[in-house]
């Protein structure tokens, strides 16, 4: 017979082990008072959740709005009572199916029409800001072996090393420049593994009325353990926040002025957060910097003040002034000098400017042992030696560290095509190297 204590003892360290490294936890409100939203407000999301759906139990709308059930049986008495929604069936676990009256119809309509918004239940702005606060890349300061850790599977020297361990604890953001192809943007991403793993944000949050969207799939990827969200919410967490791995958002050449300010749709009078917004408690990359539409300058003066104090300022869709967390490490990345970019005033606020250099010969060679393995290509190191003297010394052509892993897959392709077992044989280099350098010029 299994020992209910035991289980339950085993269960709670378990938990406890999940959330140590949470400096934050939104905890689940019991009660309308601790959502800090008013009652008409999580009404209105009722109404306009059942105007889409028709009906439904009223345990799915709570969970639909991330909110507690008994939070909101006082609001479907209320719309009970005054008429705005009935009973269309009982539901399971004493729940009932609840469908919306003419008048609730009505009353919703009229509620979209003031704002679109259908979804979780936003939070306060005053409690996303607290969060980001609690869950700073700055919250502690990074040793050289989770450094390393961050790295594993990529070939990084020690010099590079002792150059980005400063630079990440700095929090002060830095210049990662060199020649395209050497991996500046791969490093960009890694470094973000240094910070821990995952943050928690809202869906959305709100202020003075004014719905702001921070939760984007296209840049914060849901932490989906089963056991790790099982065990949450039997801890009673807040479902309006959302656990996500630690962001690292890029933006390139797309990148404009407008990107910088919240974005306000004025159909749905629905307003998005902004990309720094969106990659606070990670990293943000600008990648490729000086291609963008926009002038350098233009963007760097855009930041000057945020990276000084830590704050940016935002303009709500009614013209209301707010100050939000610039909580992020910044990454300019690019194939240009940052001397040429920026002036002295900028760089100064950004103090590290690491160039990422050629590779070795020697790294080289490893770099084709690494992607050989991951290609299942048997590694020759002969024909590495050959490709270097016959297609690159002769040239004058320069190493990158991406040319091992595209010339492989150019050798693994076209053996796919003719049905051939890839090898890494001379005369397929031969091959390769022909297509891939007639349009990459070293």
């Amino acid at each position: 017979m299994v020992n209910a204590e035991a289980t339950a003892s085993a269960a709670s360290g378990l938990l406890a082990d999940i959330l140590r490294d949470d400096a934050f936890f939104p905890r689940e409100p019991k009660r309308l008072e601790e959502t800090g939203l008013s009652a008409t407000f999580v009404e209105s999301l009722v109404l306009k959740y059942l105007l889409g759906v028709g009906s439904q139990a009223g345990r799915t709308v709570a969970d639909r709005l991330g909110l507690n059930l008994t939070i909101l049986e006082e609001i479907f008495r209320s719309l009970r009572t005054r008429q705005l929604a009935s009973h269309a069936g009982s539901a399971a676990l004493n729940d009932y199916i609840y469908t919306l009256t003419d008048a609730g119809r009505e009353t919703a309509r009229a509620a979209m029409r003031t704002c679109a918004y259908v979804g979780p239940a936003p939070v306060p702005l005053d409690e996303y800001i607290t969060s980001v606060h609690a869950q700073s890349v700055r919250g502690e300061p990074i040793r050289k072996k989770k450094l390393v850790e961050a790295f594993k599977g990529l070939v990084v020297d020690e010099a590079m090393f002792d150059n980005l361990g400063p630079a990440v604890n700095s929090g002060a953001g830095l210049f990662l420049y060199g020649f395209p192809g050497n991996g500046k943007t791969t490093l960009a991403k890694r470094i973000t593994r240094c910070f821990g793993t995952d943050i928690w944000i809202p869906h959305a949050f709100v202020e003075d009325g004014q719905i702001v969207k921070l939760f984007d799939s296209s840049f914060h990827e849901l932490r989906k353990s089963d056991a790790e969200n099982s065990l949450i919410k039997s801890a009673g967490h807040d479902r309006r926040w959302a656990k996500i791995v630690r962001p690292t958002v890029v933006v390139g050449g797309e990148l404009t002025l407008d990107a910088l300010d919240m974005r306000h749709d004025p159909t749905n009078n629905i307003s998005e957060a902004p990309i720094q917004m969106k990659s606070n408690g990670g990293c943000l990359l600008i990648d490729d910097f000086g291609r963008q539409r926009v002038e350098p300058q233009a963007l760097l003066n855009r930041w000057i003040v945020p990276l000084e104090n830590r704050v940016d300022y935002q303009t709500l869709a009614n013209g209301k002034k707010i100050q939000v967390p610039f909580e992020q490490l910044i990454i300019f990345s690019t194939n240009l000098d940052p001397a040429d970019l920026a002036d002295d005033a900028f760089l100064r606020r950004i103090p590290y400017k690491i160039e990422v250099e050629d590779p070795s010969l020697e790294e080289f060679r490893y770099l084709f042992q690494v992607f050989a393995k991951e290609l299942a290509i048997p590694f020759d190191e002969a024909s590495v030696d050959d490709l270097v003297q016959r297609h690159y010394k002769p040239h004058g052509r320069p190493l990158r560290r991406c040319q091992p892993r595209d010339l492989l897959l150019q050798i693994r392709n076209y053996c796919t095509f003719h049905g051939l077992k890839p090898e890494m044989k001379p005369e397929w280099f031969d091959r390769a190297a022909k297509s891939y350098f007639t349009v990459v010029k070293g």
